[in-house]
């Protein structure tokens, strides 16, 4: 186990999100940085400068070092990291690599629409061994619902094209998966189906961000109705009862070997406390990104790379109330799935009159949808005792879970 130099098991940021570019070429009317309560990118400076680059490096390599992390991930993020152009990224990641330690595996990719997918990005990513995830809601309806151009126009056909370059044989090992913000609009099966058809090698489902305040379409708070339960369910039968691994879905891998006593891997559920760090373009550092949906600065901590550390980070409130327990309210305490579920995303706790001490506005989607997958898994499990041979196919469908994401913690 890491630990720190006395011996001691020790806390650590082993995911860090860069803000290499703020702004972004599409217009995406859920998205939680301009759309939302806080509206700090207004603020920023629109792409990171390499100073900021310089100083975010150093300071990863000290907390690297100082907590004796055998491994780190960076996310190249933004609005859309591309528009920052291939040369900043090309010195960027070098930059961060020559300066953590050689025993430290750095992994890094980058959250994209895919719009701006070229060679000449493919080229440094090659380099640079920097993995790729796209952003894509379904079908060209599906995706087109939300994810336009400022101008209105559709960015579907170049998604597309972005997405058939990663999947040509030289590029494939570049590709890291999709990323999918959850419509109730869009049929379920048939949105899984048109996202299976990129063949992307993992899958992430997300819930729309809300809280009690302003919770997601469709989602009543307090209401017991479970909407995305039903829409994620529908899923994951189609995809645990498939004769074959077709991809992976991060939520329900995670679930699965939760329920099965295992880790998570999933921002959304676990119980593990968050261990993700945000560098915003001109230096500062917040929290993960969808407290930016709860009110104007609620991912705020006042520290920055020129100044604190991210031993200083840790030190910060929001690091001591994430999911877990600590952070937890007293139903969440109590509630016999709170292992599996973690309380889910912080985020979605938030209400202006208790703060982050309510249950997701989510939970009973999440209590249904984790029913759901436990008693899909029981019935194979009890099968299995009464054969006394193999795994099922639904059983194979959720092995194998690994605890990196999709190359991006957020919808971009």
């Amino acid at each position: 186990m890491e630990g720190s130099r006395t011996g001691r098991p020790a806390a650590a940021l082993r995911q860090i999100l860069l803000k290499v570019h703020g702004r972004c070429n599409l217009a995406c009317d859920y998205c939680y940085v301009y759309e939302h309560a806080d509206q700090g990118w207004r603020r920023r400076t629109g792409v990171m400068s390499r100073a900021v680059v310089d100083r975010a490096a150093d300071r990863i390599a000290a907390h690297v070092e100082e907590r004796d992390i055998s491994g780190v991930r960076i996310v190249l993020h933004g609005g859309e990291p591309l528009l920052a152009g291939a040369s900043f990224i090309d010195y960027g990641a070098d930059r961060i690599r020559r300066s953590v330690r050689a025993s430290t595996r750095v992994a890094i990719g980058v959250q994209t629409n895919g719009t701006l997918l070229d060679e000449t990005f493919l080229d440094v990513f090659h380099q640079h061994d920097i993995t790729v995830g796209v952003s894509v809601d379904g079908d060209p309806a599906a995706n087109d619902r939300h994810r336009r151009y400022t101008d209105g126009r559709s960015s579907y056909r170049r998604v597309a094209r972005g997405i058939a370059l990663l999947n040509q044989q030289r590029h494939r090992s570049r590709f890291a998966g999709l990323l999918c913000t959850i419509d109730l609009a869009n049929d379920p099966v048939a949105t899984y189906e048109s996202l299976l058809a990129f063949a992307p090698p993992r899958l992430d489902l997300l819930l729309p961000h809300g809280n009690w305040q302003a919770p997601p379409p469709g989602r009543l708070p307090g209401s017991p109705a479970t909407p995305y339960a039903d829409w994620l369910i529908a899923v994951f039968d189609r995809w645990y009862d498939a004769p074959r691994r077709e991809t992976d879905i991060r939520l329900f891998s995670s679930a699965i070997s939760l329920l099965l006593g295992g880790p998570g891997g999933s921002e959304v559920i676990g119980p593990d406390p968050t261990d993700l760090v945000v560098v915003e373009t001109d230096g500062t550092i917040e929290q993960h990104d969808a407290l930016k949906t709860t009110v104007d600065g609620g991912a705020a901590t006042g520290l920055s790379v020129f100044d604190n550390s991210f031993d200083d980070v840790l030190a910060h409130p929001g690091w001591r109330t994430g999911r877990g327990g600590t952070g937890l309210g007293s139903t969440c305490r109590a509630c016999p799935i709170v292992r599996v579920c973690g309380g889910g995303l912080r985020a979605h706790r938030f209400d202006p009159r208790h703060g982050f001490d309510r249950p997701s506005v989510y939970c009973p989607d999440l209590l249904t949808l984790i029913t759901h997958i436990r008693r899909r898994l029981a019935g194979d499990l009890d099968a299995l005792r009464s054969a006394g041979t193999g795994a099922t196919a639904g059983v194979r469908a959720g092995a194998g879970t690994g605890t990196d994401p999709v190359d991006g913690c957020a919808s971009t």
